[in-house]
């Protein structure tokens, strides 16, 4: 029953060694551009083996966030950045082959957090930038499947709680990954507009990333010390999706602020639906 212990690490062994003595029930890959390598995935591979030999069912990668020292925008022209396009289309499909052979999931970003002026300059509008985006997240779900999600951003090429973008995955039927609290920056920390979209995207939600947030920037807070208002947002959660508590640690090797997320929310969700 939600929720679940969900935690996140990089491929390192001993980050993975911390996360596992907690048994979570759900784990996250954050992989890296030396991840998608032929040696990193091979290496990927092996890790997963690990983590499902462990016990834990539910694994998710998630794709690079950067290369070359730049987001990794699914919107990123070809014909301007062959390179950065090359990786973001290579790493996706390689990463795809490794979901389906392992029977895990991947997560891909719909966006990230570029800046609306960035992103008119370069593509001319933010609906040219928004079309060329729903256009490849259109060939991973082809080639993906049911092994593919893809996150929610604070760009408005992707934003979860914008009227257009909700109806747009909602006709395509994506299936999806909803960072709360990107959708709280987007709605500017209106918590009744928040639980709207949750509730609005929700059937169509596999896998959750739980962080705390003020509203105003890209803080990844603990449960409890933002401003999200969590007993709402639990009120309105699709209780078949997997979560993870996606916390900026003070230490990549002590999973401490994720687990006490999770403690704070298991009272909320108690509270709320009267079991765990």
């Amino acid at each position: 029953m939600f929720p679940y212990l969900g935690l996140k690490a990089s491929t390192d062994s001993r980050q993975i060694d911390e996360r596992l003595q907690y048994q979570p029930t759900v784990f996250e890959f954050y992989t890296q551009a030396d991840d998608v390598a032929p040696s990193g995935l091979i290496h990927l591979r092996a890790m997963i083996d690990k983590v499902r030999n462990s016990g834990v069912q539910a694994i998710v990668i998630h794709h690079p966030m950067s290369y070359l020292h730049y987001h990794n925008e699914v919107a990123v022209k070809a014909s301007q950045h062959p390179r950065a396009y090359d990786f973001v289309m290579s790493s996706t499909e390689n990463l795809i082959e490794v979901a389906q052979e392992k029977d895990v999931q991947l997560l891909v970003h719909g966006a990230y957090n570029e800046e609306s002026a960035k992103i008119e300059a370069e593509f001319g509008s933010i609906d040219a930038a928004r079309t060329l985006a729903f256009k490849r997240l259109d060939y991973f779900q082809s080639l993906g499947g049911d092994h593919v999600m893809f996150e929610n951003s604070i760009s408005p090429i992707f934003d979860f709680g914008n009227p257009v973008v909700d109806q747009l995955v909602q006709q395509r039927g994506y299936r999806l990954a909803f960072d709360v609290s990107h959708a709280f920056i987007v709605l500017r920390g209106d918590n009744t507009l928040l639980q709207e979209t949750m509730r609005l995207l929700g059937p169509q939600v596999v896998h959750y990333h739980l962080v705390d947030s003020m509203g105003m920037t890209h803080d990844s807070l603990p449960l409890g010390t933002g401003a999200i208002d969590w007993q709402g947002a639990a009120s309105v959660m699709n209780p078949k999706a997997t979560n993870i508590y996606e916390i900026d640690l003070n230490d990549q090797y002590d999973s401490r602020e994720m687990r006490e997320s999770h403690h704070y929310f298991s009272k909320i969700w108690r509270q709320e639906h009267g079991t765990m």
